[in-house]
């Protein structure tokens, strides 16, 4: 180090230290939003709480500002005792808005005449779909998304990773517990695509190394084992978890052989994609796997057979299917599918179709799905979180952040991550947790045979299988965005929590 760098630092450390501690921000508002036709009042509090570590020579240091919005119901008999439950999304790089103005929260994106996300500027609506009816909610984000930051003199980069992300969030909701006295609510998670993640770590972290037993955990779009999605040499099982996802989308887009009337009637064309799918998954799991585990040794005769069932369930040639081995990764299936029409499919919801400038490129330029949600939730967050919850703060708010890239997985070298174990544990040890999982049949980001592949494959025993419940979308990545899908979740969701909270 130079003289000028090392007095540069010698600065830089002397105004840290004498620079005031930080403090709490926060912002308390009071409101209504009618559920089941029922008006409910409740307290909104938007604001930073400050995570410290215990260390030998300082005491408590301060280590980051998180940001949340909670929800608590007014009125109520013994508030400490009425369930709670922590929200997150994932990226890894996402805010918590999705979950929050999605489905949760007690306000939402407002959809057009046509039950559709709105072109700018997008408003808000009151959500008569949140399960705030149910149970109090606290959205989360974590350092370095939203208005969550590190510390002045602390470096950010440290929360940017798989196993102090867990620790972070897991700190927080122990903090917020604590400091709102919590401690006696049955208490649930609820995570979204690498949420989902966290929230499989979070069950172990919380209940190993601080005996927070959970009582549910709610995971939407599912990925706890990422060798299921990841594409990559050596690793066949994505090639067969991903083709169902495939066969929907190509039914979707009418690019599959079927009777003409079923495109346009919507009872039967449910009644065929249902069938059209329990179908493919048997192929997937069957003849397709044993097919790739023969690799180069499949005799030409079986090959044929596979290339010409595989082109009928994805709606692309014979010969496209050949030069790709037999595997066709999900950013080929994307830009393939409708290239003839100049059309690329979403990875979040593969419904969504986009343009690209490059008609004949291996990848698609964005993903259409993503840009349809983009706009809308970040205008109205940023809107709503100042205006109604009268939070202000002139940081940008990280809808998705860059500031978290590159996401270190350290402990997880020359393995994939894969946190459904700890998931396993944690119902083990504590077999009241019970686990529900929602998944969205064009969803290509997290398909729903590799949800399906990673819980038959937890090793749980059968005593405990019934705490689990499976459940199913005709929609993408977030199926929140369609009204009738939405309206399915929150019945869905609603019944989980009944029988949480219930024992049954």
């Amino acid at each position: 180090m130079s003289q000028e760098e090392k007095k540069d630092s010698e600065e830089r450390t002397a105004e840290e230290k004498s620079a005031s501690p930080p403090e709490d921000k926060l912002s308390v508002t009071h409101h209504s939003v009618t559920i089941n036709g029922e008006v409910l009042r409740y307290t909104a509090t938007a604001g930073t709480l400050v995570l410290k570590e215990e260390t030998e020579k300082e005491g408590e240091k301060a280590k980051a500002a998180v940001f949340f919005v909670a929800y608590t119901l007014d009125d109520v008999d013994d508030a400490a005792k009425r369930p709670i439950t922590f929200s997150f999304n994932g990226g890894p790089g996402s805010s918590s808005v999705w979950l929050h103005l999605g489905v949760l929260g007690p306000r939402r994106v407002k959809p057009d005449e046509n039950d559709k996300l709105p072109p700018p500027p997008a408003q808000l609506t009151n959500n008569e779909y949140s399960i705030l009816d149910k149970t109090d909610l606290v959205f989360i984000d974590p350092v370095s998304t939203g208005f969550s930051r590190a510390v002045p003199g602390e470096e950010a980069k440290q929360f940017h990773g798989f196993k102090r992300d867990i620790e972070s969030v897991g700190d927080f909701i122990l903090l917020y517990l604590g400091r709102y006295k919590r401690w006696s609510s049955p208490k649930f998670l609820i995570g979204e695509s690498y949420g989902t993640t966290r929230a499989g770590g979070l069950s172990g972290y919380l209940q190993e190394r601080h005996g927070t037993y959970l009582n549910g955990i709610m995971l939407v779009s599912v990925v706890l084992n990422f060798q299921t999605i990841r594409f990559a040499p050596g690793n066949d099982l994505p090639y067969i978890l991903y083709l169902p996802t495939y066969a929907a989308t190509a039914f979707y887009h009418n690019r599959l052989e079927v009777d003409e009337h079923i495109q346009f009637d919507e009872t039967l064309a449910e009644i065929h994609l249902a069938q059209l799918l329990d179908e493919v998954k048997a192929f997937a799991l069957g003849d397709y796997t044993v097919a790739l585990m023969q690799g180069s040794d499949i005799p030409p005769g079986e090959r044929a057979a596979i290339v010409r069932q595989l082109a009928e369930y994805t709606g692309l040639t014979p010969e496209y299917i050949d030069l790709t081995d037999l595997r066709v990764n999900i950013m080929r299936f994307c830009k393939e599918l409708l290239r003839d029409e100049g059309r690329t499919v979403g990875r979040f919801d593969s419904r969504y179709t986009g343009i690209d400038r490059d008609a004949v490129g291996e990848n698609f330029e964005y993903d259409p799905s993503a840009a349809v949600v983009q706009g809308a939730y970040t205008a109205t967050l940023n809107d709503y979180v100042r205006r109604e919850l009268e939070f202000e703060s002139d940081l940008p708010y990280e809808i998705l952040s860059r500031r978290v890239h590159p996401w270190s997985y350290g402990e997880h070298q020359n393995e994939y991550v894969n946190v459904a174990d700890t998931l396993r544990k944690a119902m083990t040890i504590n077999p009241a947790l019970k686990v529900f999982v929602a998944n969205g049949y064009y969803d290509l980001a997290t398909p729903f045979l590799a949800s399906e592949y990673t819980f038959t494959h937890l090793g749980l025993d059968k005593s405990l299988q019934d705490n689990i419940t499976m459940a199913y979308y005709s929609a993408g990545h977030m199926m929140y965005i369609d009204q009738g899908e939405l309206q399915k979740m929150k019945n869905d969701l609603d019944t989980f929590l009944d029988d949480v909270l219930s024992g049954s």
